[in-house]
């Protein structure tokens, strides 16, 4: 199968023709895939959102890898919703790094009647800030849905996690079914899709394909696709999962891209695990989306200098929203490569 054949958008896939990208030679998979992205994307842009746990702890779902889930013991603080003036505080701080794209996280099942006006101002208040928004607030009805559209919401996510066959081993308080019906409910009112999911949990190789698959022959291919490796986390059923191979993560993000040609793929939690190497290996494979700052939701992220460094070094820009950002971003690129060359670990290829 061709490069050129997989850069066409295609809702047809099926499992024998994805295990098919899986287990092909790593390098042959990886030249597939950079070929596909640049038909497609800027190779050396990288889009940048700051991610803002709104409501944390005491969810009622059971996932077993969450540590805001209300059903285990991680010693998670439990708060209530922030204020909206906070959330805008952070948001302008995001803006500030260099992000283009705001997400908003609450640890709900779903958000109640009461919780909604004060979302509903987080989202018109960030909108208003001129960057990109979005939610993450657990299953929506479809009066919900319209009300996020309505006051400026761009994308909304909503993570199928892994396949249909495994998730019964993952989560037993919210159906597969709902989550697909969010996600239609998402698309019908004109927002975005942000939809990906987690390795690391104990699922098979079929299991990766399915799941790619899932969000591939959808009608329409999420925009933004997290490819999230696992987070082990004291206290939840899979703190003591075996570690993913780092090929097998490149390999995922590889098909992700092949399969949703034109869909930013995000490389998201378990980022402070890898090395530059391994990130690297991660955007020739596609990748081209990033969380940017100290935390996600409630786990560790390589800090906004480390990141600035690495895509220094890379050549690597922000993807800018604003024309007039580019000029900050890049400033901020050569600053980081000015003062990776003034450290002692710098190393100078052209001495050797």
């Amino acid at each position: 199968m061709s490069a050129s054949t997989t850069a066409t958008l295609r809702h047809d896939w099926s499992l024998a023709e994805v295990k098919a990208l899986f287990v092909q030679p790593f390098n042959d998979l990886l030249f597939q895939a950079q070929t596909v992205h640049r038909a497609h994307f800027d190779a050396n842009r990288v889009q940048v959102s700051t991610l803002l746990s709104i409501k944390t702890g005491a969810c009622p779902e059971d996932c077993k890898y969450c540590p805001q889930s209300g059903h285990y013991n991680t010693g998670l603080e439990k708060e209530k919703l922030m204020e909206v003036q906070k959330v805008l505080e952070e948001a302008a701080r995001a803006k500030a790094i260099g992000s283009t794209r705001f997400c908003m996280g609450a640890a709900w099942k779903h958000p109640s009647a009461k919780d909604m006006p004060y979302v509903l101002e987080m989202v018109k208040g960030v909108k208003a800030m001129g960057l990109e928004t979005c939610m993450t607030l657990g299953r929506l009805d479809q009066d919900q849905t319209e009300a996020l559209a309505q006051a400026g919401l761009d994308y909304y996510n909503h993570n199928l996690d892994t396949s249909p066959e495994f998730y019964g081993s993952i989560i037993t308080t919210r159906t597969y079914g709902e989550r697909l019906q969010t996600l239609a409910y998402v698309r019908d009112s004109g927002m975005k899709i942000c939809s990906g999911g987690i390795l690391g949990m104990g699922e098979s190789l079929d299991d990766r394909a399915n799941l790619l698959i899932q969000l591939a022959n959808l009608p329409e291919h999420p925009e933004s696709v997290p490819i999230n490796m696992l987070v082990k986390v004291a206290g939840t059923p899979l703190e003591n999962a075996e570690d993913i191979d780092p090929f097998d993560f490149i390999r995922m993000l590889a098909v992700a891209r092949i399969l949703m040609p034109q869909s930013h793929v995000r490389l998201s939690a378990g980022r402070e695990a890898m090395n530059e190497q391994m990130q690297a290996l991660a955007f020739f494979a596609g990748a081209n989306s990033i969380f940017y700052g100290d935390k996600l939701l409630t786990t560790a992220n390589p800090q906004a200098d480390k990141d600035m460094q690495l895509f220094a070094r890379l050549g690597i820009l922000p993807e800018a929203r604003e024309e007039h950002a580019d000029e900050v971003h890049q400033a901020a690129i050569e600053q980081a490569l000015v003062e990776q060359k003034s450290s002692e670990q710098f190393y100078n290829a052209a001495a050797v």
